[in-house]
């Protein structure tokens, strides 16, 4: 191996920068206000490759340059057009040569025609969709183009209202099979609305998963996005369960998910999902094998004509991978592509599986819903709050069916920042922004489309996503890649009119360092943030604790995350503790501890100066964690925040993190069930009735009709804390 350099990166000529200005592609980005950072040439040479654009010497950037210059200033439109409803015509309606025709065929196949360039009477008053605009210019010139014509903003919460945050797997009842599943789900829901005066459960992505020997556990690193994980089905909420013929087999199946479901609640063994899918297979191989009635059939004819060619290729891959295993890299070469003859064959040779799979995706998305309609019946005013990860597995059936519209070798990640020097790679191919556009962002579409049919809101994982991603080529480390710019404007206009058609809400994860402009662009189409208690500091002022009334209205506001410390935890300094015994820490445990303690102490004065600790403690921070804890969420209630989530852990005084970002097999991410202050597994039941919960839930409940401490509805951005918060994706 050669010996590292201690040179510097080579940096891009002036022709490989503008070359790469004109893709998207940077050559510099700045981590903070005061400090820029050039990229190596090789990260955008890599970058532009997987756009399709030889940079690999001087002779080639200059002859890609010409060609890319020359194409801008010839096209009469860009791929894709925004027109925002009510506001003046789209700027790239009026660039358009005076005297320019247009004519537009809508969504719904209704043409407009003969309306005349640049203003384009009439095109403002074009309906809501996504729609096909041809023009022709004067001199004989035509370009074609989609038009997204979206509502000005998307729908705002109905009212102020608290939820409850969990991961689904994590939530056992005593009728689960082994983690928690979508009637669980219904169940707390029903609770927390009816009971607990609740608007809304929030859960991890639901996205189908990669099978393997094991699973990845994270939830973050799907097969599909599209399309949802039948492990999370329960069983005996399928009609055709009543029904299915071989009694002896399901009940000995039964018999084992009580020995899985026991093994978790009673003797704390960490939630295995690969065994809990081996017995649900087999269950649904039986209940599938009953005949649908008559409007079940037609039901699932609809959802098949609905998904199209989307539900064959997932649906086929599934199959596939059952016979070849679960990378489609791996497969024989005629299969790797889903076009071709020998993919058709073995689509019509492996029929019954490929049935059998769109059937699981189609029984899976009724339980869904059904979820949404028990919240909903509730009370809830938004319902199940589902989370769309940022990216897929390449090994999954969305980057075999979608090849044409993913970047090869390359992956998304995050640079390096204050809290991982060494920067991340998430291995999740990107999507390319080229041949979104050329297509009309329809995979984007479609993937909103099918998780609003069952999501009264949607978190949108690194939502700074929708303007630029951090590509990392492969085999390089994550210190090498470069961001790459999307259409914001048309990812933002999809967004707001899918959300809008179903009537959802949509919140952005938007934790981390964030680029100017970015969240200001988010709010003003209605997209909520996220606030985390612990990183809302005068970041740009004298570094304190932000008090409740400068933070911003639009957001979830939260003590807390999947990939944080519960709150117990960071109250006691257990957190500390967990990193030191894993050999995480970066300073000493002596320095970690003291800053620890320092901050939750400074916390607590403010919550104490506030009046919101009942009984402020004597002794050091989580000498009384319950009044601690409710004390922080009634901060919580103190800001504008427009939605309030709890954490469920939180509510029972679990220390342990979901997720911890920097491990792998050192520590058990996303196999945790729910668990009380000493660890011990709490069931749905048990959880429900627990005192301790419902004292806290008790706090915010008069949140609901704005009664307790709501704050203002002004939006408070005064020293937002921008710097904090990044978090690792696939754990």
């Amino acid at each position: 191996m050669a010996a590292a350099s201690d040179e510097p990166p080579a940096r891009p000529s002036a022709d490989l920068a503008r070359l790469a200005e004109l893709h998207g592609v940077a050559t510099s980005y700045r981590p903070a206000p005061d400090r820029t950072v050039q990229v190596p040439a090789s990260a955008v040479t890599a970058a532009l490759a997987a756009l399709g654009v030889d940079a690999t010497g001087p002779d080639a950037v200059r002859a890609a340059l010409t060609a890319r210059e020359r194409e801008l200033r010839e096209r009469l439109l860009p791929p894709t057009v925004v027109q925002w409803a009510g506001a003046e015509p789209a700027a790239a309606l009026t660039a358009l040569p005076a005297g320019t025709r247009l004519h537009i065929v809508t969504e719904d196949g209704e043409e407009w025609a003969d309306q005349t360039a640049p203003g384009a009477p009439g095109a403002a008053d074009l309906p809501l969709g996504v729609h096909r605009l041809t023009a022709t210019a004067p001199d004989g010139r035509t370009g074609e183009a989609c038009l997204v014509v979206a509502p000005d903003r998307l729908p705002a919460p109905p009212g102020r209202s608290y939820g409850l945050l969990v991961q689904l797997y994590s939530l056992l009842s005593h009728r689960s099979w082994g983690m928690g599943d979508l009637t669980d789900l219904a169940e707390l829901a029903g609770w927390a609305g009816h009971t607990a005066g609740a608007g809304f459960i929030q859960v991890n992505p639901l996205h189908a998963a990669v099978p393997g020997a094991p699973t990845d556990p994270s939830p973050y690193r799907p097969s599909s996005r599209r399309f949802p994980d039948p492990v999370h089905l329960r069983i005996e909420a399928v009609p055709e369960f009543a029904h299915a013929e071989d009694r002896d087999r399901l009940s000995a199946l039964l018999e084992r998910a009580g020995r899985l479901r026991s093994a978790v609640l009673e003797k704390g063994a960490l939630i295995d999902r690969d065994a809990v899918w081996e017995l649900k297979r087999e269950a649904l191989e039986i209940v599938a094998a009953v005949p649908l009635g008559p409007g079940r059939q037609a039901a699932y004819d609809a959802f098949r004509a609905a998904h199209g060619q989307a539900l064959d290729d997932h649906a086929t891959w599934c199959a596939l991978a059952e016979r070849h295993g679960s990378d489609w890299h791996h497969w024989p070469d005629g299969l790797r592509d889903p076009r071709s003859a020998a993919t058709a064959r073995a689509r019509a040779d492996l029929a019954d599986r490929v049935e059998f799979h769109a059937r699981l995706a189609w029984l899976t998305d009724g339980q869904l819903r059904a979820a949404q309609r028990a919240a909903r019946e509730a009370g809830m005013p938004v319902g199940i709050v589902h989370d769309l990860a940022v990216g897929v597995h390449p090994a999954g059936a969305d980057a075999w069916a979608q090849q044409d519209v993913f970047a090869a070798g390359m992956s998304v990640g995050a640079p390096p920042d204050a809290f991982n020097a060494r920067g991340q790679d998430w291995g999740l191919p990107p999507w390319r922004p080229d041949r979104l556009a050329a297509c009309g962002h329809a995979p984007y579409r479609d993937l909103l489309r099918a998780l609003f049919r069952y999501a009264g809101a949607l978190r949108i994982d690194h939502v700074m996503g929708l303007f630029r991603l951090w590509w990392v080529p492969q085999g390089s480390p994550p210190t090498d890649g470069t961001y790459v710019r999307y259409d914001a404007d048309a990812m933002l206009a999809i967004l707001a009119l899918e959300a809008t058609r179903a009537g959802a809400v949509v919140i952005g994860e938007d934790l981390g360092t964030v680029e100017p402009g970015v969240r200001e662009a988010l709010e003003r189409r209605g997209v909520l943030g996220t606030s985390v208690l612990w990183f809302e500091r005068d970041w740009e002022g004298d570094g304190r604790p932000l008090p409740p009334e400068r933070w911003r209205a639009d957001c979830l506001a939260t003590a807390t995350t999947h990939d944080l410390p519960p709150t117990a935890a960071r109250l006691t300094g257990d957190h500390v503790e967990l990193r030191d015994r894993l050999g995480l820490l970066t300073r000493s445990a002596a320095e970690e501890r003291a800053e620890a303690t320092a901050d939750a102490a400074e916390w607590l004065a403010l919550l104490g100066s506030l009046g919101l600790l009942d009984s402020p403690a004597a002794g050091p921070p989580g000498s009384d964690e319950e009044e601690e804890i409710r004390a922080v969420h009634r901060f919580l209630l103190r800001t504008p925040a427009r939605l309030i989530g709890v954490w469920l852990p939180d509510g029972l005084g679990d220390r342990r993190p979901q997720n911890l970002p920097g491990t792998w097999d050192q520590y058990p991410n996303w196999r945790l069930p729910v668990a009380d202050a000493e660890g011990r597994p709490v069931p749905l039941e048990e959880l429900t009735a627990s005192p301790r919960l419902r004292a806290l839930l008790e706090v915010l409940r008069p949140s609901a009709d704005g009664a307790s401490g709501q704050g203002t509805a002004e939006h408070g951005t005064a020293g937002h804390g921008t710097a904090a918060g990044g978090t690792a994706e696939g754990g």
